[in-house]
């Protein structure tokens, strides 16, 4: 298993949860849109405090890098945890459109996110940390702690 693996399959896990949010808001069914999206804002949060808290400090102590792609991730984080609030005040208000559109958006960025993670990043970390069984552990452990039934 590489020291990315988890997050790969977590990133999977996220974008289910998140298709089960937009589907439920697109049709107007807010109780199980604001359900499926808890989930997915939970999931999803913690999922950016294991790469934040975990794996890209690991890989800047490694490295030395501190600019660059664990920089560029960190300000995507930012940009889509806006998008998230955007989304949890348009099902707080049933507005589908506020929700659609902030939805589109969110998903474009996720998908542009998670292939410079998986096609850049990860396997830079998976390179630098092979030997760094602590990281891959680490990484599992707090998705677990976070999100006990996706890990």
């Amino acid at each position: 298993m590489s020291t990315t693996e988890v997050l790969h399959h977590h990133h999977k896990h996220c974008d289910e949860l998140f298709a089960d949010a937009e589907a439920a808001g697109l049709h107007g069914d807010w109780a199980a849109s604001a359900a499926s999206f808890a989930r997915f804002r939970d999931e999803l949060l913690a999922h950016f405090a294991t790469e934040e808290q975990v794996l890209f400090p690991a890989f800047e102590a490694a490295t030395g890098m501190t600019g660059g792609p664990t920089q560029m991730m960190r300000f995507e984080h930012a940009q889509m945890r806006e998008l998230i609030e955007q989304m949890e005040a348009a099902l707080d208000q049933r507005g589908r459109e506020a929700f659609a559109g902030a939805a589109e958006t969110l998903l474009m960025l996720m998908q542009q996110h998670n292939m410079k993670e998986e096609n850049i990043l990860y396997p830079m970390c998976n390179r630098t940390l092979a030997d760094t069984v602590d990281v891959a552990a680490g990484l599992r452990q707090r998705l677990e702690e976070a999100c006990p039934v996706s890990a």
